[in-house]
């Protein structure tokens, strides 16, 4: 499958102790997908061009279009995929604890 490319554009150390926040553009192709992950913290995402498609464990499946936001859990298994004829491109928001990976995949 197409590459997805994650850029971080500001990576914060919050008020609250051991917190910080990383925001982050993310990129999927046309036909790309994630792969099926988690974070250790909240996910804030905001679709800003094309249609994400979001699996996510125990919900059903949605696609977000342009101006639309998504919320996930942390630990939450869900995964991103461009079903659409156009690539996509997010704005991803994350309150995590320092010194852990920002995403961890899951095996299928």
């Amino acid at each position: 499958a197409p590459t997805v490319k994650r850029t971080v554009l500001i990576q914060q150390d919050l008020a609250i102790p051991g917190y910080q926040a990383v925001l982050v553009a993310v990129e999927i192709p046309v036909g790309g997908r994630e792969g099926r992950h988690t974070h250790p913290g909240t996910a804030l995402v905001h679709v800003e061009e094309g249609a994400l498609t979001l699996d996510y464990d125990g919900k059903a499946t949605v696609t977000y279009k342009v101006g639309e936001s998504f919320y996930v859990e942390p630990g939450k298994i869900h995964e991103g995929i461009n079903k659409g004829n156009a690539p996509v491109k997010a704005i991803a928001s994350f309150i995590v604890e320092k010194g852990k990976p920002l995403t961890s995949q899951v095996p299928k």
